[in-house]
């Protein structure tokens, strides 16, 4: 490569990564993203760019971007690579992330879109032809904050990390990916007390809107469960006319009661007058004793009279509470059919998707929602009572199963469970922990046999790890539970820029390592994992090396890397280095464009 301009970099692969991202069209969207602020030195758009490079930089704090040792701000090899002269200081992004408004954020977000969309699309066509289906991840994540603080928006209190604190809940789906692993496909913003079983449906809505792509609905199953349903109500509006009369009936018998308790109280009044008026003594069979006894037998028939109408009122309303419960889930269920059928006639091309899920997501009307989507259901019981239920049947005659190293399972296939309204494979669980034992449950439903396999059914359900690493990943490489702005708009793009970054260097690990398989001294870039390629590649010192052919990072004696080089194909400038680079051409064109409107405008 014949040598042209020389610079010095203290972050190799933010300016690997910066020609990366003119490659795949990045730099140019987000120059065209519409935020009116006014510009003195830097852009909004700049400052925007400035903070997408400060996650991939991994740093911790904003203010890290000007005051960290190196700090990538007075980087020019990374500037010139992002396509700016200057970057912005931290103070200044800070001042544009809060202000930012929710549509502001949402066009970044579809910024971020747009340019993984092709990424995305060729790995389902890819997956999709390699195994037939895809296979997509979902959980729910904590974002704490202080405890303390009053400055986080609409932050709750909730279940993060254990206790209970005040924060954020960030909604997370990811696909396994041939090519790259792990692709995260969405995250939606959530209130710290938002919990797991109320996101099922958004979550998986949110990935099929995503991805462009869904299962046939299972609109026969639902049809069925609609006429269970009708025939249900049909039962309980019979006992709820039951029920009706014997509150009535009740109610009657009361007020016989209250009517012989009073007759009684009547007598006994008289009786006692008199006995006083005559001086009579009560005697144990005389006819004011007898008269008493009949007075206190008629009290305590009221009071069995009483505790009968409130027990028939009781179950009245257990009934009604019943029969409103059955009549709102018919109707959803029927609007839920009429959606199906449309949507599934929208769909002529259905694929196979499984999705895994962990037990906060495992109530029975979500794995029914689920599996009336059309989807590979696996996940675990919601309910320790169904461990429990399962545990007596099994009792000691089940088969155990070495499914792992410490793990053992009890399959059944087709088990009704109550209150699911499908029947689903069932896998009991045991681990041997020490001299104790912990039990759980897998359920599954759809075409997969797992019953014939418990094996392949306990590692395919606890592939859903990759999510969990994922989590983990974003929290200790990109900080995604340090919240570096206190806007909620702000938050939501930072939750977004972070899982765009996690795609974003899997994509550009891949298109490097191409180019270095070239050179003899190429750096092994796949060999280095996706951490250390954060936290050591995007710090360390590289020469950069420019030519017409493309750029080369050859790295500094002082780099971990030394005597490795990278190399990075040449990009063509954007419209908006173009426009910085010849201002007067630019200027020009506007005053020739606007000669036209000059000449119609009347003089005066």
């Amino acid at each position: 490569m014949a040598m042209g301009k020389r610079l010095y970099t203290q972050h190799a692969f933010l300016v690997a990564w910066g020609h990366f991202a003119g490659q795949i069209g990045l730099l140019e969207k987000l120059t065209d993203v519409a935020i009116e602020r006014k510009v003195y030195s830097h852009t909004p758009q700049a400052k925007v760019a400035a903070f997408l490079v400060a996650h991939l930089a991994g740093l911790e704090h904003l203010q890290d971007w000007n005051k960290s040792a190196h700090p990538p701000a007075k980087d020019t090899a990374v500037a010139q690579a992002w396509g700016q002269e200057a970057w912005p200081d931290y103070t200044g992004i800070s001042r544009l992330l809060r202000s930012l408004t929710w549509q502001e954020a949402e066009e970044i977000v579809q910024v971020l879109q747009s340019v993984s969309q092709p990424f995305i699309d060729r790995e389902i066509r890819l997956s999709l032809t390699q195994k037939g289906f895809l296979q997509w991840d979902a959980d729910l994540t904590g974002i704490p904050v202080s405890n303390g603080s009053r400055s986080f928006p609409n932050a709750s209190y909730g279940h993060m990390d254990n206790e209970i604190r005040l924060g954020y809940q960030a909604a997370l789906v990811s696909m396994e990916s041939p090519t790259y692993g792990r692709l995260w496909l969405s995250v939606a913003h959530h209130p710290g007390n938002t919990v797991s079983s109320t996101q099922a449906e958004a979550l998986v809505r949110a990935a099929e809107e995503r991805t462009g792509v869904r299962p046939r609905r299972r609109t026969e199953l639902l049809r069925e469960r609609i006429y269970a349903l009708e025939e249900d109500l049909s039962r309980l509006q019979a006992n709820l006319r039951k029920r009706q009369q014997a509150l009535e009936k009740a109610q009657v018998r009361l007020k016989e009661a209250q009517e012989r308790e009073q007759a009684c109280l009547k007598e006994l009044f008289h009786l006692e007058q008199e006995y006083r008026r005559r001086s009579l003594k009560e005697r144990p069979h005389s006819k004011l004793a007898r008269a008493r006894r009949r007075y206190q037998s008629a009290r305590k028939k009221l009071l069995r009279r009483k505790k009968a109408l409130q027990r028939a009122q009781r179950k009245l309303l257990q009934v009604q509470k019943k029969l409103q419960e059955q009549q709102s889930l018919l109707r959803q269920c029927q609007e839920r059919l009429a959606q199906y059928e449309k949507e599934n006639a929208a769909n002529p091309e259905p694929v196979k998707v499984a999705i895994r899920l962990d037990a906060g997501f495992g109530t029975y009307e979500n794995i029914a929602l689920l599996i009336e989507m059309g989807y590979e259901v696996y996940t675990k019981a919601f309910s320790h009572r169904v461990v429990e239920h399962l545990k007596k049947q099994v009792g000691r005659d089940g088969i155990w199963v070495r499914v792992g190293a410490n793990a053992e399972m009890v399959v059944r296939r087709d088990y009704k469970l109550k209150g699911c309204p499908y029947p689903v494979d069932v896998g009991l669980e045991r681990f041997h922990t020490g001299r104790s034992l912990k039990y759980g449950v897998l359920i599954h439903f759809g075409e997969d046999e797992v019953c014939e396999d418990p094996v392949e059914w306990f590692r395919r359900y606890n592939g859903r790890q990759s999510i969990e690493a994922g989590i983990k990943e974003n929290k200790r490489v990109f900080y995604l539970h340090r919240i570096k702005v206190r806007s909620e708009p702000a938050i939501y793009l930072q939750e977004w820029m972070i899982i765009f970054c996690g795609n974003f260097i899997r994509w550009a690990m891949v298109w490097l390592d191409e180019q270095s398989q070239a050179l003899d001294e190429g750096l092994d870039v796949k060999g280095m994992g996706f951490k250390r390629q954060v936290k050591v590649g995007a710090h360390t010192s590289a020469w950069v090396e420019q030519s017409p052919e493309g750029v080369l990072l050859r790295f500094s004696e002082q780099s971990v890397f030394a005597g490795k080089v990278l190399r990075v194909p040449i990009r063509g400038p954007t419209r908006s280095e173009q426009g910085r680079k010849s201002p007067w051409k630019f200027s020009l064109f506007r005053l020739f464009s606007m000669i036209p409107s000059l000449i119609a405008q009347p003089l005066g």
